[in-house]
């Protein structure tokens, strides 16, 4: 174990500062995260170098009492000095933690890591389980979009592809032309760690792509480029940009407000499980690395089935005329791999 630093004010933050410098190097190069879950990663340990200068410590101090005193000050009034952060935010900077220390074990500042493994030091989080549109829903949201218009036309594109792949609103991002195989009904997707898949689309977004690229994406390209989806200056779309237009059209359609890009990742599952796929072959198609990612969306489809049962089914146990709604939340460890 290393020695504790003899200054663990400005010597302490120097130190600290130089392995965060290095720690972008690692996560690409070892671990192949994005850029960014590298931004997140860097955006939270901001939080731990805040907290190592308001207690005086150095990265050496770090123990079980002092990894104690951090998530508790998260909680409490890490955000903002007046208020805390959300579990699910504590536990995620707890996760980054955790790697930040495996990297100083491997630069050689301690033998083993001091902060102590998921298994011997849980924090629960409740886990929210996954909003997703209805199948009606979805049906105005696709038809939303004014495609007599050159902006419409390449909206109904996005909302399709969105839908019918079932990406994360990075992968639509960064898709590029020579991406999609019409002739296969395919698209080439760069995830999570740059490690790419194949998503499938059916007629009515190839339908949509089409008349997009032949014609609204002719009309928007101002200088040659490979980028998919184009903005109003030929550039490649943003993703706030994304957002926007996914929010816009879901108030249009009478869905709500808070539909995101993710939403209809989400919505893309749900409905592939209940129409019968089976769980590995949406794993392979949402590019998660592990089953129990995937298996949220089982939660969702049993406890829409127990509402509909409780609702309609005359030997059910509920009351006459009450309708119960599922709980949208289960207790649940903190999950230290991906996102859906």
């Amino acid at each position: 174990m290393a020695t504790s630093l003899d200054n663990p004010g400005l010597e302490g933050l120097t130190q600290f500062d130089h392995f965060l410098e290095m720690f972008p190097r690692y996560l690409r190069g070892q671990r192949g995260l994005s850029e960014n879950t590298e931004r997140v990663y860097l955006a939270d340990l901001q939080s731990f170098r805040q907290y190592l200068v308001n207690e005086e410590l150095g990265l050496t101090d770090m123990d079980r009492q002092v990894l104690r005193g951090y998530l508790a000050w998260l909680s409490t009034e890490g955000r903002d000095g007046q208020r805390g952060f959300a579990r699910v935010s504590v536990a995620r900077k707890l996760t980054v933690l955790r790697t930040f220390y495996r990297f100083l074990v491997q630069e050689g500042l301690f033998r083993s890591t001091p902060v102590p493994s998921g298994r011997s030091f849980k924090l629960k989080v409740a886990k929210t389980l996954p909003d997703f549109l209805g199948q009606r829903e979805v049906a105005r949201l696709m038809d939303a979009p004014d495609e007599s218009t050159v902006h419409g036309i390449r909206d109904k594109a996005i909302l399709e592809t969105l839908y019918a792949c079932g990406v994360r609103l990075a992968e639509i991002h960064g898709m590029d032309l020579t991406d999609i195989h019409f002739s296969r009904r395919e698209i080439l997707v760069r995830g999570k760690g740059s490690k790419e898949r194949l998503v499938l689309f059916g007629g009515p977004t190839e339908d949509a792509l089409r008349r997009y690229i032949n014609e609204s994406r002719r009309q928007l390209m101002s200088r040659p480029t490979q980028a998919l989806f184009l903005n109003r200056y030929g550039e490649r779309l943003s993703r706030r940009s994304f957002e926007k237009l996914v929010r816009r059209y879901s108030v249009l359609a009478g869905t709500r407000a808070d539909v995101h890009p993710h939403t209809l990742r989400h919505t893309f599952a749900t409905h592939m499980l209940e129409g019968g796929a089976d769980l590995r072959v949406i794993q392979e198609l949402l590019g998660h690395s592990s089953p129990t990612t995937t298996q949220v969306y089982t939660h969702v489809t049993k406890q829409e089935a127990l509402v509909a049962y409780l609702s309609h089914h005359p030997r059910a146990d509920e009351p006459a005329g009450r309708t119960p709604r599922a709980s949208s939340k289960t207790e649940d460890p903190v999950s230290t791999g991906e996102d859906a």
